[in-house]
């Protein structure tokens, strides 16, 4: 068992860090976009108990927000 537990943290350090690198060449804009939708996703499924309609929804919606907070910088 000690062994599985092993396993998943270790594939999910790697998934982790796979995922930092590949935001490495993202524009201010880009960057915006992933952590409005990030915690858009959080806040829809807190605010809808879990459901994935609802985690999709915040995600859309706070890409939306942080694609267009971005747009008000470069003004």
């Amino acid at each position: 068992m000690k062994s599985m537990q092993t396993r998943v943290v270790s594939a999910a350090a790697a998934a982790a860090l796979l995922g930092l690198a590949g935001c490495a060449g993202m524009s201010q804009q880009d960057t915006n976009t992933a952590i409005g939708a990030g915690a858009g996703a959080v806040g829809g499924a807190v605010l809808t108990g879990g459901s994935a309609v609802g985690t999709v929804g915040g995600a859309v919606v706070g890409g939306v927000i942080g694609h267009e907070v971005s747009k008000d910088d470069k003004k």
